[in-house]
Parts: C-alpha cells; sequence; structure tokens
C-alpha cells in the first residue's frame, strides 16, 4: 500500500477506460478494473480526472459542439460523460477507493473554451475528510460561446496549479510521448519542444481536444508558470499507475527548463 502526504492528480485517458473508436460508448471493463486495483493500494489525498472517450467525442464530434452552441447536443453529450463517470466510481468505490463525482459544468464556467473560473472550495473539503474527487472531460458553460468542450487535460493544470499540488501524471494509451522513431522520449521542456513539436501527433480516433500534442501543450504551459513537472505515461499496462502513485519516475517527463 502506498501512503502520501501530498496531493496527486491522476488522469485516466479516454482512450485507456473506453474505446474510442466505437460509435457509441464503450467502456473497456477489464481495464477500468484493473486500474481501480491499482489505486486502491493508494492512500492519501488524490484526485482523479478521466478523459469522456467514446462517451463524450462522438456527440461532441456529432453535434458540432467544438464549433457551435447546440441545447441538445450539450445535454446529450453531458449526459453520456456522466454515464461514464458513474462507471468509473462504481469501479472504484468497489475496493473502496471513496471516489465522489464532480462534474465540471456544475462547477466550471470558461471563456472562449479556456477555463475563467472554477469553484474548488468543495473539492478541498472533499479531500480534508477523506473523499477522491473523480472529475470528467465535459461540456461546460463559456461566456462567450454559450458552451464549449472543456477537456479533462485542462482541468488537470488548471487544479494542480490552483491547490499546490506538485505530482501529477496523465494516464495515455501510448509509453510516453514518441519520437520519430516511435520511442518514448525521456523528458520534455519548453525549449525541447520546439525540436520535438513536428513528431507529436493528435489523436488518430475521434477527439475534439488535441490528442498527445494536447496535453504536451497543456503541461508544458503549467510548467512555465508554476515550476510544476508532470508525467505522461502508458496507462494500458499493468503496474504502471501503482509505480506514477509509488513516486516512480515514468514515460515522458515534463519539465520547466533549466535556470540559467
Amino acid at each position: 500500500m502506498v501512503v502520501s502526504t501530498e496531493t496527486v492528480i491522476l488522469k485516466l485517458g479516454g482512450s485507456v477506460i473506453t474505446d474510442k473508436n466505437a460509435d457509441v460508448g464503450v467502456v473497456r471493463a477489464s481495464d477500468l478494473l484493473r486500474i481501480a486495483q491499482e489505486v486502491s493500494k493508494f492512500r492519501g489525498n488524490m484526485i482523479i480526472v478521466h478523459g469522456a472517450g467514446s462517451f463524450g467525442h462522438t456527440y461532441a464530434r456529432k453535434y458540432g459542439l467544438d464549433m457551435i452552441f447546440n441545447l441538445k447536443g450539450v445535454i446529450v453529450t453531458h449526459e453520456s460523460v456522466k454515464k461514464l463517470t458513474s462507471r468509473v466510481v462504481d469501479s472504484l468505490n468497489r475496493l473502496e477507493v471513496r471516489a465522489v463525482a464532480v462534474h465540471p459544468m456544475a462547477c466550471t464556467v470558461c471563456r472562449k473554451g479556456r477555463i475563467e473560473s472554477m469553484y474548488l472550495d468543495s473539492i478541498k473539503l472533499m479531500l480534508k475528510n477523506g473523499f477522491v474527487p473523480v472529475l470528467h472531460g465535459d461540456i461546460v458553460m463559456d461566456l462567450e460561446l454559450g458552451t464549449c468542450v472543456l477537456s479533462g487535460d485542462q482541468i488537470v493544470p488548471y487544479i494542480a496549479k490552483e491547490l499546490g499540488v506538485t505530482r501529477l501524471g496523465l494516464g495515455s494509451a501510448e509509453d510516453g510521448v514518441l519520437d520519430k522513431n516511435g520511442e518514448p522520449v525521456p523528458e520534455i521542456t519548453p525549449k525541447k519542444f520546439e525540436q520535438l513539436k513536428h513528431y507529436i501527433g493528435s489523436s488518430e480516433s475521434t477527439d475534439v481536444t488535441g490528442g498527445m500534442l494536447g496535453k504536451v501543450q497543456e503541461l508544458l504551459e503549467l510548467s512555465k508558470t508554476s515550476c510544476i513537472t508532470s508525467y505522461i505515461f502508458n496507462a494500458g499496462k499493468a503496474d504502471n499507475i501503482f509505480k506514477f502513485l509509488n513516486g516512480e519516475p515514468i514515460g515522458t517527463k515534463i519539465s520547466p527548463d533549466e535556470m540559467v
């Protein structure tokens, strides 16, 4: 069992817990069970954020929610991702993780697709009282667009910076950020990114939030503004989540440039 005195943020990619190529929401049940088992070995403050996968991206694409406001599309997409969150929370709680769903649509306001404000007081109290908040990619209200697609990849660095979290990891379906030869890059800094960005692709499956390139850009911006180091690793492989929670460096490290 891993015991930590610091808050940890774990992002579960939608491609890990769902079949993102499916036309409707399909959960990867065996992977979700394995992930819950690995998470259950951790004791300490933890926030989990998961991607929307085929429960969100399929409908967001169908209704064009990354480009237009569509009332019906917003409701259908939000209700779909809530179903996925329910499955995630249920799986965690079967193993006594004490998970509680927190839906971003109810606590987040964006402006032109970027988080303007997020109510975090309830999350702070959840952590203080031993709960594990579970957030997810969602459709949220936007001051200028009406609504917008909010990726879990944007939620993670926002919460990390606001709550002063120093350890966070994005569990994806890849061994990290891959170079032109398909090998994981050990470390990416803002300066190194300029040499690597041509090889970092978007998701091959239906994704309206930028794929791997979007993840890297969000975490690099976090490193520049807060000096927080994060990791992108393969959550589809057994024990990798446990290793991350155990404090091991894993996958690709995203870190600030060295001070001269």
